[in-house]
C-alpha cells in the first residue's frame, strides 16, 4: 500500500466536507474492492474517509410501502432482516447469495452500487425494482444512476446515504455464481410492479442493464413459459473472459430467466 491519512467523521457532513476538501481522497465502507485495489498499489488515495460508523446510514424501515435500507448496512444484515424477507423476499435472497460469509459481514448495500462492479448483485436489485438512490444531496432513479463499468452518476465527494425500494407485487433473483469468488457470472432479477414488469442483467456486460424484450413476456399463470416464448439475449457486447464467452452468457441469461417467471408464476399462485 501506499501511505494516506485515515479519517473518521462523525456525521455525513464532515465525511462530505473532507471528501471535498482533499479530491484524492476515498470514501470507505466496507472496503471489499477498495481495500485489495490498495493493496495491490493500483490506487494511491490522499485520505481513506470511512463512512461505516456515521449515524442514520444503518438500518431498514419500511413506511407507506417503500423500503429503506441505509447505505452501510452490511448485506448479512439485509438477508437476516424479517422486514426485508416479508417486503421483498427476493432482496434478502439476493443479499444471502453474495459472495462469502466474510464479504457478508463487511460488504455494504451502499459500498456495493457506489462501485458498481460489473459482476455485483445489488445492481440488478436497485435497477429491477425502480429504486431510488438517496444521497447526501440529492435522489437518483435507478435507470440514472449506473452509467457504465464501475461508474456511476455519483459527483466528485456525494455519498450514498439510503436506497429506497417500491414494493413489487412479487420478484425473483436467479444467478449462476462464479465458483471461486461468488460474484454472479450472469444474474437476472425479474420485478413485477403494478405498472410494469422490469428486468436487469447483471455480469453479463460491462455494466448491469434492463433487459427490455424480456421484460415484455407475459407468462400465463396457468403454465410454466415455454422456452420458444422467452425472447433470446443477443451476445453482442457481452462481457468475454476466462469464465465465460458472450454466448454462453447469453444462453444462461435465458435459462435463468425461465426460472426467474418460474419462480413469479409459483409466487402468484
Amino acid at each position: 500500500m501506499y501511505p494516506f491519512r485515515y479519517e473518521r467523521p462523525t456525521d455525513v457532513a464532515e465525511a462530505v466536507g473532507l471528501l471535498q476538501a482533499h479530491p484524492q481522497a476515498r470514501p470507505l465502507s466496507g472496503g471489499m474492492t477498495l481495500v485489495p485495489t490498495l493493496k495491490h498499489r493500483l490506487a494511491r488515495p490522499s485520505h481513506l474517509v470511512d463512512l461505516t460508523r456515521l449515524p442514520g446510514l444503518r438500518g431498514v424501515e419500511l413506511q407507506d410501502g417503500v423500503l429503506r435500507i441505509g447505505a452501510a448496512t452490511p448485506h448479512a444484515q439485509v438477508a437476516a432482516s424479517p422486514v426485508v424477507g416479508q417486503a421483498i423476499p427476493a432482496l434478502a435472497e439476493l443479499a444471502g447469495l453474495i459472495g462469502d460469509a466474510q464479504v457478508r459481514q463487511r460488504g455494504t448495500l451502499g459500498g456495493s452500487i457506489a462501485n458498481n462492479d460489473p459482476a455485483a448483485d445489488y445492481p440488478s436489485a436497485v435497477l429491477a425494482l425502480g429504486a431510488t438512490v438517496v444521497t447526501d444531496r440529492r435522489r437518483i432513479a435507478a435507470d440514472e444512476f449506473f452509467t457504465g463499468m464501475f461508474s456511476t452518476a455519483l459527483q466528485p465527494g456525494e455519498i450514498v446515504t439510503a436506497v429506497e425500494f417500491p414494493l413489487p407485487l412479487r420478484a425473483a433473483y436467479c444467478k449462476h455464481r462464479h465458483p471461486a469468488s461468488g460474484y454472479a457470472l450472469v444474474g437476472v432479477f425479474v420485478a413485477d410492479t403494478p405498472n410494469e414488469r422490469r428486468v436487469a442483467v447483471t455480469g453479463a456486460a460491462p455494466c448491469v442493464f434492463r433487459w427490455r424484450e424480456a421484460e415484455a413476456v407475459r407468462p400465463s399463470d396457468a403454465r410454466d413459459p415455454g422456452a420458444d416464448a422467452l425472447p433470446p439475449l443477443s451476445p453482442e457486447g457481452l462481457n468475454d473472459d476466462l469464465a465465460a464467452t458472450p454466448a454462453y452468457r447469453a444462453h444462461l441469461a435465458s435459462l435463468l430467466l425461465r426460472r426467474a417467471l418460474v419462480q413469479l408464476r409459483a409466487s402468484a399462485a
